[in-house]
Parts: structure tokens; sequence; C-alpha cells
């Protein structure tokens, strides 16, 4: 095994050092006796040079929790049969240590952004059942046993379900039906038997949704295998998903034994064609203007609505707060939040908690303070 890059980097280092106001608490205090409070990062974080690390100052002073946004998908990690791209990976769980984070790893199995190749011989035909889990198996081997004791959780696998309740035609479930998804978190276990394991979904609002996944897990468990918890990804509009539907998902997951953790929080405050939320990356629009409100800046009338929304989601995370585990942001900043690609690429969005400069939204922050106090 190859060993990690040395911690830290002196760019890194150095950003450190910039503090934001002393009298302002950071997000992981808040919440230090309820919950992790996570962000999700990109290449450019990973490295220390995303605003001359000015991502690094955020991340050490408000989160104790870091997600590989798209560093540990297949595609980007084990883009060809005998090539892993392990060195930005690395320089994660680097950073994660030098700020005191834990690393949740995202994803093992998914049906995107995974390459074709994962599911075809030498020909280009499609692989076996046997041959496609054996690969599988290979790959979460190679991963999870790299980062062995250095990352403390897993999104095992990733979007399995559709909005309806139906399982998800993807190449997995085409060759293995569910199989696929059970023997994922069989080596997972085997591998690192001290990692949590978690099954990651959006929408999981929606009742049919949920209560497969339930199920699903149910089925894991009472295989002899394990599964921890369930992730909901947290992608909500202003006013949708209402909070009674999330608090219902909490309770049916809590109730069955399940670790709950919001997976992936923003809220977008843009319209689009079909006033869709969650994170369908595949249903996508041609850009038009009408859907791209706010170029020059958010409205004071929406920022509050988004101030609301937030302090709402979070009074809701702190009456749950002895079933929730994490609360993880898809993203840092304003700018570097998908929403700005989706579902059409050139949208100006405004969905997390701090704006493109990484300035903390202080309002929101306070408020969100507030809340952890109450």
């Amino acid at each position: 095994m190859n060993k990690l890059l040395k911690p830290i980097s002196a760019i890194a280092f150095i950003a450190l050092l910039y503090v934001q106001p002393s009298h302002a608490q950071g997000l992981k205090d808040m919440f230090k006796d309820s919950f992790d409070i996570g962000a999700a990062i990109d290449n450019r974080q990973a490295y220390g040079t995303d605003r001359e690390g000015k991502a690094h100052a955020v991340l050490a002073k408000h989160f104790n929790s870091i997600t590989p946004e798209n560093l540990m998908k297949w595609g980007s990690i084990h883009p060809r049969p005998d090539t892993y791209l392990f060195e930005p990976m690395d320089r994660l769980v680097n950073l994660a240590d030098s700020i005191g984070a834990r690393v949740v790893g995202h994803t093992l199995v998914w049906h995107n952004q995974t390459p074709d190749w994962v599911f075809e011989d030498e020909n280009g035909d499609r692989l076996s059942e046997s041959a496609l889990i054996e690969r599988m198996e290979k790959h979460i081997e190679t991963v999870m046993g790299r980062y062995k004791g250095r990352v403390f959780a897993y999104d095992v696998v990733n979007e399995a379900i559709f909005d309806n309740g139906e399982y998800r035609t993807s190449k997995w479930y085409e060759a293995s039906e569910t199989r696929f998804i059970k023997k994922a978190f069989a080596k997972a276990e085997a591998v690192d038997p001290d990692a949590e394991l978690y099954y990651n979904d959006y929408n999981m609002w929606k009742p049919e949704k949920r209560e497969t996944a339930i199920k699903l897990a149910k089925e894991i468990r009472e295989e002899g295998i394990r599964i921890d918890g369930i992730g909901l990804q947290g992608h909500y509009g202003l006013e949708s998903p209402s909070l009674e539907e999330i608090e219902a998902s909490i309770l049916r997951i809590a109730e069955e034994g399940f670790k709950v953790m919001f997976t992936e929080v923003d809220i977008d405050v843009l319209p689009n064609p079909v006033n869709r939320h969650g994170a369908d990356i595949d249903a996508t629009f041609e850009f038009d203007e009408k859907y791209n409100l706010y170029t020059d800046g958010l409205p004071d009338e929406v920022h509050q609505k988004l101030l609301k929304r937030y302090v709402e989601l979070f009074e809701l995370f702190k009456k749950h707060e002895d079933k929730i585990t994490r609360i993880t942001f898809w993203g840092i900043h304003d700018g570097g939040n998908w929403l700005n690609n989706w579902p059409m690429r050139g949208r100006t969005a405004y969905p997390l908690l701090f704006d493109r400069q990484f300035e903390p939204k202080t309002d929101i922050i306070e408020a969100i303070q507030k809340v952890a106090n109450q």
C-alpha cells in the first residue's frame, strides 16, 4: 500500500491562521453536544488552492466532518481498470487530520459517474452478475483498504431507489437486482469493521421512497450484514418539502433502529422549469434567463426567506438531536455549490451559509446559534 501524502501544505497551514472575528462561534462548536457539522469539498479545496486557501480556514473553524464531493466517486478515483488516482483523496484525508475533522467517504457504489468499462468485459459486452460483483468488491477492497482507520464512515451505496419507491433500473440493478447492494455492504464491513456504513439518497421525505429504503436496510440487517444509518440528502427549496414531511422520515428511520444524518444540505432559492427539488443530475434543461433571477445579489426579501428556512430546519434538527448524528452541507460557499449548474448551467445560486467570498452570512449563522443555545 502506498503511503499517504504528508499532512497539509504550507499554503494550507498559512490559511489556517486566517480566522474570522473571535466573537463568532463556529458551527461545529454550537452543536458539539448534538451532532457533527460537515461540508463537502472539491479538488481545489482539498489542495488548498481555492482563493489562497480560504476554504481551509472556514473548514477549520466551522466543520468537524468532511465529505469528498466527487473525489472518491468511481470515475474520479478509479477511472481505468488498472488506474487509481489517490492523490486528491489523500490530500483530503490529510487536511481532515490537520483540523481534527472526521471523513465520510462518498461513495463506493453509484449508478452515475461510474465508467462504462466497469460493467463490460474486454469485448465491450456486459459482465455477468458474478463478474460484476467481483469487480465491485475489488474496488471496495482497494479504496477502503487504503483509508482504513482514517475514514470514519462511508456512503456505501448511493441513490439506488426511484422517487416512487421502485428500485432504480441501473446497470447494477439490471445485472443483480438488489444483490449488489447487499454484497457491497458485506464487503465494506469485511474490509473495515470499524467504519460506519450508510445508504444515502435524495427526496427521502417521500413516503414511498423512504419506506423502500427502510425495507432494504432491514433486509440487509436481517441477513447478518451491518448497516448503521440512512442518509437523507437535504436538497430542499424555500418551502418544499414541509417540515412535517422531513420529520416523518427522521422518526421512521430512527424507529427502525438506524442512525439518521442529513448528508447534502443546501437550499435552492431559484425557480426551475418544473419546481423540482432533489438531486437527479440527469434531469437538466437548457439555460433560460428567467430562471436565473438574482445575478447581482439576493434581494433582502428572499434572503429573509432563506434565513427563516434554515432556522426552521435547525430547530427540527435540534429537536431530534438524539436521533441525528450529522448535518453536512453540500459545499462550503455559494459559488462552489452544484446548484449553479443544476437543473441548468450558468445560474447564480445562493444555497449555503457562506457567500462567494467565503464570508459568513452572519445573520443566518447568528440565528442558527440561537437555536443551538435553546
